[in-house]
C-alpha cells in the first residue's frame, strides 16, 4: 500500500527529541570519546541480523540530551527518513492550529469548508465532523484499498489529492459517523484539504509554517511536486520478502501519501517535534488536551487514538505519545513522555510478518529503557 496503516502492528509508535549530542556509527557511541557498546546497539544489531537492512535510532534524555545510533551498511547517523503516518501528526497540528484561531470548528461538518465534496454510499459530508476526520471515526473507507499490492505500478506515477479521495468514494462508508474507530488514510486527505480550503493555501505551505519553521527542524520536510528522493543523508529504502529478498525502492513519488504520509525527516527531528507538541509549544493548553483525548483503537490493545496522535502503555507503567509510519522503505516507531524522554526507531524495510513487527517494538521498549529521566 503507498502509505501507512496500522495492520501487523501490535502498537503505533512515533516522535520524540530534542539537541543533538553523542552519536553512534556501527553500533559505537560517539561522543567526544567512543563509548563501549551497550543494550541500544545490541538491539538495532538484532533488528539487522533478523532481515532488516538498516535501523536508525535516536533517544533523548529528560535533561535534553540526545543520543543517535544506526545499525547495518552505509546508514547515516540521524540520517532523513520517510515518516508514513507520523505526518498525520504535522497535519493534525496544523488544522487545530486553525480551530484555535477561530477559522474551524472542531465539530464542526466537514461541509462547512469542502461542499458538495463527500458524497458516496454512505458518505455524506454534512454528516462528518472535523473531530471525526481527525480522530478516524468519520466511516470513511480507506483509499489505499484500492490500490494494487505492486508497488512498481505507481512508483513514479503522481497523484493528485482528488484521485486518491475518488478511489475512496468509489467504495461504501465502513459504518455511520461516530459510530466507531477504524484507520483510514482517506481522513487524512480529507484533512489537508480543509488546511487548503481554509487558508487558501497548499497543505505543504501549510505544514512548513506553522510547524516545521517555527520548531527549525531542519531536516524535516514536506517533498516537492514531483520531488522523488532525498534532500539530505539517508539510508537506502528496501522491499524485502518473506524468502529475505531484497529490492532497493528508495526514490518514489510520495504523492499518493500525500497529507497522510509524505513527510520526511530525521529521527532526531521527530523528537524535537513530539517534545514540543507535548510541552505546549504549538497548542494552547485546551487543543492539546482535545488532541490527547482518546477512543479505544480496537486494532491496538491498551492504545488510544486522540486527534492524529495515539496513546500506549508503557513498559513497567505509565503512558507514551506518538504515531508511528510506514512506507515502503521504512517503518517508523517510537514515543515520547511528558517528562521530555523519548525514542525513534527507523528500520529501512517495512516487516515482513508480525513477528518482525513484534521485533521493532521490542526494540523500542529496549531502547526507552536506556533513556535517563
Amino acid at each position: 500500500m503507498p502509505t501507512s496503516t496500522p495492520t501487523r502492528r501490535t502498537a503505533l509508535a512515533g516522535l520524540a527529541g530534542l539537541a543533538a549530542a553523542g552519536t553512534v556509527s556501527s553500533g559505537v557511541v560517539s561522543t567526544a570519546a567512543a563509548q563501549p557498546r551497550d543494550e541500544v546497539s545490541g538491539a538495532l544489531d538484532a533488528l539487522v541480523a533478523r532481515g532488516f537492512p538498516g535501523a536508525l535510532a535516536s533517544l533523548r534524555d529528560a535533561d535534553g540530551t540526545v543520543r543517535n545510533y544506526v545499525a547495518g551498511e552505509r546508514v547515516p547517523v540521524d540520517g532523513e527518513v520517510r515518516i508514513g503516518s507520523n505526518t498525520k501528526t504535522f497535519t493534525a497540528v496544523a488544522l487545530l492550529q486553525l480551530v484555535g484561531e477561530g477559522r474551524v470548528d472542531l465539530d464542526g461538518e466537514v461541509e462547512e469548508h469542502l461542499p458538495n465534496l463527500l458524497r458516496g454510499d454512505g458518505i455524506d459530508g454534512r454528516q462528518i465532523s472535523v473531530r471525526q476526520v481527525l480522530q478516524h471515526t468519520s466511516g470513511l473507507p480507506n483509499y489505499t484499498a484500492r490500490w494494487a499490492d505492486d508497488p512498481a505500478a505507481f512508483r513514479y506515477r503522481y497523484a493528485d489529492p482528488r484521485d486518491l479521495l475518488d478511489d475512496a468514494l468509489a467504495m461504501p462508508a465502513e459504518f455511520a459517523p461516530g459510530a466507531k474507530w477504524s484507520y483510514s488514510n482517506t481522513n487524512y486527505t480529507v484533512a489537508g484539504l480543509l488546511l487548503q480550503a481554509v487558508t487558501g493555501r497548499p497543505w505543504s505551505e501549510e505544514v512548513h509554517r506553522r510547524v516545521i519553521d517555527p520548531l527549525g527542524l531542519q531536516h524535516t520536510y514536506v517533498p516537492a511536486v514531483g520531488e522523488l528522493g532525498y534532500r539530505g543523508e539517508h539510508p537506502e529504502g528496501y522491499l524485502v520478502d518473506a524468502a529475505g529478498n531484497r529490492t532497493e525502492f528508495t526514490e518514489f513519488d510520495p504523492s499518493t501519501a500525500w497529507a497522510a504520509g509524505a513527510v520526511i525527516a530525521s529521527p532526531s527531528d521527530l523528537n524535537r517535534f513530539a517534545v514540543a507538541l507535548l510541552r505546549g509549544d504549538l497548542l494552547d493548553a485546551a487543543l492539546l488536551d482535545q488532541m490527547r483525548t482518546t477512543v479505544p483503537a480496537e486494532e491496538f490493545p491498551g492504545a488510544g487514538y486522540g486527534l492524529g496522535l495515539m496513546s500506549f502503555p508503557l513498559p513497567g507503567g505509565g503512558q507514551g505519545w506518538g504515531h508511528g509510519g510506514d512506507i515502503f522503505g521504512c517503518e517508523t516507531r517510537g514515543w515520547a513522555t511528558d517528562d521530555g524522554r523519548a525514542v525513534t526507531v527507523a528500520v529501512t524495510s517495512l516487516p515482513v510478518d508480525q513477528a518482525g513487527a513484534d521485533a521493532v517494538m521490542g526494540a523500542v521498549s529496549t531502547i526507552f529503557a536506556r533513556t535517563r529521566p
